[in-house]
């Protein structure tokens, strides 16, 4: 059995080889949001509060940037599946090739304009004047070492598509390790603060595409792969782009909106700005579930699309919103009740763990809500509808969180609670909204077939 057979969605079972597939994905999830948590818990332990809330700046700026690479590359990822699914599996070569173009041609302009115009970026985050510099570090380094991310996820992405998670998960997995390694030393013992954080995530970043490389190298791809690859792909560029730029895009308009949400934290005080950057990090973590099912749903639907088989989509969507809704009553009651205990994790200083906690609780309600609203939006990009998912993303994002949260961070006393009502408020629009529009298309395409 060859490796497409291996992984193959469209025949057979379903909720069994979605969840070997979902539980890689969710793993690598893991490791990958232990980058900027090992980096904020280290900081947070061995340096001082201007280093964390440099730090949870920094991250919020490389989590966009890392949010648009993502969305682009999920034009790669679902090509790859439809064109498997479809029976053209040798058309993915010429798929990969243009990525990898695309995105050799990204990296540069990324890089620069990061390097370039980070006290800009600083600045317009509102980082507190203690911490300004030092945020400024870490984006920068962050920014130089973009191609070590952007390649990561281009490679990922390529797996995925294949059906195979647990490539993506063996190398973050190594270069997790690296990463805390690095945070110990260049914090701890050379008390790098900020900046050492970043030396240590960029240079992990690196050693996981050095070892997708090699792997790929070892076992080869199950089609041929070489110079010729690369002729042609202008179709196939803009084709990645068709399906990329609106998750990119909608990513981006997302990040910006909690760019806006920090900015706003940033501005009433130090404690508040880093006891929000530690309840995101938490967040990173309490989103993994229904994030890791998204991107499952994606490769799994795509190639289930490809092959002519909606009713197995379907049948996947329910499946990953039945069982990230289960372990989301868990992660919500936790991070409700007892938050303070995972923000604690993060920092030592008693006024940032509650502040961290009271905006967290907002999140325990999210969490919830995006047990069915990041199921959908995999089921969309994997059906290829990324248009939609941009709409209803830019929409929620410029006219429910970010005038939600203005409005509450006026309101004295200030609470971090009601300001972090925000973000359950959009996503529950957004959940209206995808499930009007999936009962729309599942109606065009039975009359469709009835023709």
């Amino acid at each position: 059995m060859n490796q497409l057979q291996k992984n193959n969605f469209t025949e057979g079972k379903i909720l069994g080889p979605l969840l070997r597939f979902a539980a890689p994905v969710l793993g690598a999830r893991i490791l990958q949001s232990l980058y900027g948590a090992v980096d904020l818990m280290v900081v947070g332990k061995y340096a001082e509060t201007a280093d964390v809330s440099a730090v949870a700046s920094g991250t919020q700026i490389m989590n966009t940037v890392t949010g648009i690479i993502m969305g682009i590359c999920m034009g790669i990822t679902v090509l790859i599946g439809q064109s498997i699914g479809a029976g053209r599996s040798s058309e993915s070569s010429r798929i990969i090739a243009a990525g990898i173009k695309l995105f050799a041609a990204f990296g540069a302009v990324l890089c620069a304009a990061i390097v370039l115009l980070r006290a800009q970026i600083c600045a317009l985050l509102h980082c507190p004047p203690e911490a300004f510099s030092r945020s400024m570090a870490y984006i920068g380094i962050c920014g130089a070492g973009i191609y070590f991310i952007i390649f990561y996820n281009v490679l990922g992405s390529v797996f995925r598509g294949m059906g195979d998670s647990k490539t993506p998960l063996l190398s973050v997995a190594i270069a997790c390790g690296l990463n805390i390694a690095g945070d110990i030393v260049f914090v701890r013992y050379l008390g790098l603060g900020a900046s050492g954080a970043a030396l240590a995530t960029v240079m992990s970043q690196g050693v996981s595409v050095i070892v997708c490389a090699a792997i790929i190298m070892k076992r080869g791809l199950p089609f041929e792969f070489g110079r010729k690859s690369f002729r042609d792909t202008g179709v196939l560029t803009r084709n990645i782009l068709e399906i990329g730029v609106p998750v990119a895009l909608q990513d981006f308009v997302v990040g910006l909106s909690f760019l806006i949400l920090t900015s706003i934290t940033n501005n009433i005080g130090l404690i508040e700005s880093a006891g929000v950057g530690v309840a995101e990090k938490v967040c990173s973590f309490v989103m993994l579930v229904p994030s890791a099912f998204s991107q499952a749903v994606t490769a799994f639907v795509a190639q289930n699309i490809g092959a002519g088989k909606r009713d197995r989509a379907s049948l996947a969507l329910r499946y990953s919103i039945s069982v990230s809704l289960c372990i989301g009553v868990v992660i919500s009651w936790y991070s409700f009740f007892r938050g303070y205990e995972l923000t604690g994790i993060f920092s030592s200083d008693a006024a940032v763990v509650a502040a961290g906690w009271d905006y967290l609780k907002a999140y325990a309600i999210d969490v919830l809500l995006t047990s069915f609203l990041f199921c959908f939006l995999g089921y969309f990009n994997g059906c290829g509808y990324t248009r939609m998912t941009m709409l209803q993303g830019i929409g929620s994002a410029f006219l429910i969180r970010v005038p939600i949260s203005y409005i509450m961070s006026k309101q004295i006393p200030v609470s971090l609670f009601r300001i972090g009502l925000a973000t359950p408020c959009a996503s529950a629009a957004q959940i209206l909204i995808c499930f009007w529009y999936y009962h729309r298309k599942n109606k065009e395409a039975k009359r469709a077939g009835a023709l």
